[in-house]
């Protein structure tokens, strides 16, 4: 665990480093301009609701999110981290829901700004979860090489997103680049958010998520009640835990849990 921390420790002060020369200005960029400057759109709280997505306002059904987020930022806060991992054992476990969710409570938080990056790019979901048009391209952009904030879109003024219309066969090849890190850094640099969550592919499903697990600072595994079995939660948690901090595992679909749709259980 030691070695572990003090890897994270020495990645992070790394990008940090990198980022003050790369933008010296940054801090003072954000609050004068780049967050706001992203073009901003509305959500239909009934799409929202339709999907699962409860998060948007205060309430019992926010309740377990809400939770959530307050163990989070105090992880977050205590050692210094902003990039959060979101993945799962297998596919169908409801990762992405439970990120945005997630995403939408932290955001609800005074002075507290959000990027929600989708990299689960063999099946991007969360346009459909907020029931916007196809029309983002983050991957793409990724790949082009080019930075284009038209592809991060605002939603009020504390979250902002990241996310993409169309699949990619092999993503693990551009996950692992670079240039894909350094302008992740680079928008992580110009736009300052609190806190930055990234949607990954399932753990056990290819190696897309294990390609990019070195930009982050910790993860949490979102595991389905009566689906996922505890043996791909072990292998899941061994191969998270290798390659960054593991704060805990969400257990979701509780279906005989009456006034909540997630639970986090802390490692």
């Amino acid at each position: 665990m030691e070695r572990i921390q003090s890897a994270l420790a020495k990645a992070r002060a790394a990008r940090d480093r990198k980022m003050q020369v790369a933008n010296p200005g940054a801090k003072t960029q954000a609050e004068s301009g780049p967050w706001q400057d992203l073009a901003e759109i509305r959500l239909d709280p009934k799409v929202l609701e339709r999907n699962r997505v409860v998060a948007h306002h205060p309430g019992q059904s926010a309740a377990s999110f809400d939770l959530m987020r307050t163990n989070l930022i105090r992880a977050l806060r205590t050692n210094g981290w902003s990039r959060v991992a979101i993945t799962s054992p297998t596919q169908g476990c409801g990762k992405s829901t439970v990120a945005l969710n997630l995403a939408l409570s932290l955001a609800r938080m005074a002075d507290t700004r959000v990027l929600l990056v989708e990299l689960d790019l063999r099946h991007p979901s969360m346009l459909s979860l907020m029931g916007l048009p196809p029309n983002q391209d983050f991957a793409g952009m990724l790949a082009s090489g080019r930075l284009d904030y038209g592809q991060i879109r605002r939603v009020g003024p504390h979250l902002a997103f990241a996310v993409n219309s169309r699949p990619l066969e092999s993503p693990a090849e551009l996950l692992s680049a670079a240039r894909t890190a350094d302008m992740i850094d680079e928008i992580e640099a110009k736009l300052r958010p609190d806190v930055v969550i990234f949607d990954m592919s399932p753990m056990l499903a290819n190696d897309d998520a294990i390609a990019f697990l070195d930009q982050v600072d910790c993860a949490l595994m979102v595991a389905a009640a009566d689906e996922t079995t505890v043996t791909e939660v072990d292998r899941c948690g061994k191969d998270l835990a290798k390659r960054t901090q593991v704060l805990g595992v969400v257990l979701n679909k509780c279906r005989h849990m009456e006034q909540e749709e997630s639970r986090a259980y802390p490692e």
